[in-house]
This record gives C-alpha cells, sequence and structure tokens, in this order.
C-alpha cells in the first residue's frame, strides 16, 4: 500500500481533517485498545463514502467499515487497510410523525433523546446501547427484551459496486446478532424507524430504570466492548462464567469484570493479547466445567 499516493487522493475528496495516516485504533473503541490503522476516513457524506471505496477499488486496497468501534477488538498490531468510520460526521435525523429517518452514525442514546422529545415510545431498549445506529442495525443490537428488529422499517445501505439500495425490514434478514448487512458486507448510510406515540413522562420512567439497571448491573465506569460472549441457548454467558469462579480473573491488563461476569474489561492499559487470552482461557474453563462452548459477540479484527 502507498500510504502517501492513498491520503492525496483521499485528499480529493474528504476535508483534511478526516483523513487520518498511521491512527492509533485504540482513539477509535470503546475497548481502548488497537495498534494503528494505515489511513483512517470520517467521510461526512454518502457521495464521500462511494468516493473513499471508488478509491479503495481502483487502488485494489482492502478497507474497513466501522461504526463508534463499541463492539470491536482491534489487535496489537493494528490494521493493514483504510478504515472508513462513519460515525460523528454522519449524524443527520428528521422526524416526521411515528418516523424517524436517521443517519448510521449517530449515536444511540443521542438517538434516543431525540425521539423521547417527540413522546415517541418503543426506542427505549436501545437508550443504552453503546455505539451507532448503523452498527446496531449491523449486528441487530438488543437488550432488555428489544431488538432493532422490532423497531426498523426499512433501510438504505451502499454494496461493494457502490450502489445505494433500499431494504426493507424483511430484506434486512434481522437475526439474532446477524443481518445481511453483516453478511454481505453492506453498509448502512440511513434508516427510518417506526414508532408509536406515547406519554413523555412514562417513555421517561423506563429510560431511567433502565439506565439504573445498566449503572448498577454493568461494568460502565471502565473501558470494554459490552457483553464480550453471545448467550448460549439455554444458558446465560455471564452465570457460566461467574459460576466457574472467574470472576475478576485476569490477564495482565485484561480483567473478567467483578461487577458482572459476561464483561472482559480493560483495567489497565490491557492489550489485545491479554484480552485474547482471558477470552481463551474462560471459554476454556466454562467449556471443561459446564460442556458449553462460548462464542465471542466482540468482533476481533486486525493483523495478528
Amino acid at each position: 500500500m502507498d500510504k502517501n499516493k492513498l491520503y492525496h487522493q483521499f485528499l480529493n475528496v474528504m476535508k483534511k481533517e478526516d483523513v487520518l495516516v498511521d491512527e492509533p485504533m485504540k482513539n477509535h473503541t470503546s475497548f481502548k485498545i488497537g495498534g494503528p490503522a494505515d489511513i483512517l476516513l470520517l467521510p461526512g457524506s454518502v457521495e464521500e463514502v462511494k468516493r473513499a471505496i471508488e478509491i479503495c477499488h481502483r487502488e485494489e486496497v482492502p478497507y474497513f467499515v466501522m461504526g463508534n468501534g463499541s463492539n470491536l477488538l482491534v489487535r496489537d498490531k493494528g490494521m493493514r487497510c483504510v478504515v472508513i468510520k462513519i460515525a460523528e460526521n454522519f449524524n443527520n435525523v428528521t422526524i416526521n410523525g411515528r418516523n424517524v429517518v436517521a443517519e448510521a452514525g449517530i449515536l444511540l442514546s443521542t438517538l434516543s433523546k431525540r425521539i423521547v422529545k417527540q413522546h415517541l415510545k418503543g426506542f427505549e431498549f436501545a437508550s443504552g446501547i453503546p455505539g451507532t445506529l448503523g452498527g446496531a442495525i449491523t449486528m441487530n443490537a438488543g437488550a432488555y427484551g428489544g431488538e432493532m428488529k422490532d423497531v426498523v422499517k426499512n433501510c438504505k445501505v451502499l454494496n461493494e459496486e457502490g450502489k445505494v439500495l433500499d431494504l426493507s425490514l424483511a430484506e434486512l434478514e434481522l437475526g439474532y446478532r446477524t443481518s445481511v448487512v453483516q453478511i454481505k458486507n453492506y453498509i448502512v448510510l440511513e434508516a427510518t424507524i417506526e414508532l408509536e406515540e406515547g406519554n413523555y413522562e412514562e417513555i421517561k420512567a423506563i429510560m431511567d430504570d433502565l439506565t439504573e439497571k445498566r449503572t448498577t448491573k454493568q461494568p460502565l465506569h471502565l473501558p470494554s466492548a459490552g457483553s464480550t460472549f453471545k448467550r448460549p441457548p439455554g444458558y446465560f454467558a455471564g452465570k457460566l462464567i461467574q459460576d466457574a469462579d472467574l470472576k475478576g480473573a485476569r490477564v495482565g491488563g485484561a480483567q473478567v469484570s467483578e461487577l458482572h461476569s459476561g464483561f472482559v474489561v480493560n483495567v489497565d492499559h490491557a492489550t489485545a493479547e491479554d484480552v485474547l487470552k482471558l477470552i481463551a482461557l474462560v471459554q476454556k474453563t466454562v467449556h471443561e466445567k459446564f460442556g458449553v462452548q462460548l462464542e465471542p459477540e466482540v468482533r476481533i479484527i486486525g493483523e495478528a
């Protein structure tokens, strides 16, 4: 990869401050872990995304699309590719009656605040989920009995050929932590969410209750990528890990949370290697004790 050549091509597409070279990924993940990306882009429009991908295709350079980095573990050697981050530069919202049209980069927490002000209900479950709307749709994020598939009406995505597609809810194929977006490497650009009219005080009370549950039961004060493992059929990952006497287990700067065993947290400048070794220890121990194979929910990327 000729980084200098690519850098100047991207400068023809977007602003200088939105094209970052050798950018530490620890600055862009909730885990606060990760080596440098060759180039990281912060596009602010669909056109910028399309043109950035065109350059990558033309120069035969691999690219990776991310949201707010709340479900990523980037390995310590970083990423030998162009990273396209669709986040804070991509967060416009329009609310028309019960329909909310939002760009993919908006944080779910920010979107929830906009929605409740319009007295709309049905999105409360998402108010405390970290990450962006695009990332949430990509993995069909959910919490406290709700999932994105319950509220999404349709979605605009960009395919690998640079064509914008309008997908219905059925076409999104939203399942447990998966979607057609993930399977076909689409890029979420915008989504329409359909909600119900409700009472502001009642909606706010539900959101406050969920916030209290999260802050008292989850280690939100420490860097992590949320729930580290998917829920195995018939079990809860956190309980299995706790029952395996792994609460507080530590490798380097990574630790199984002492507050919620389903979270691996960064307690002291953890490396990705620390986290991966701890994940492997948890998987091995739980499998030996209970015969259950835990599958990571966190997405592990980067150069090994």
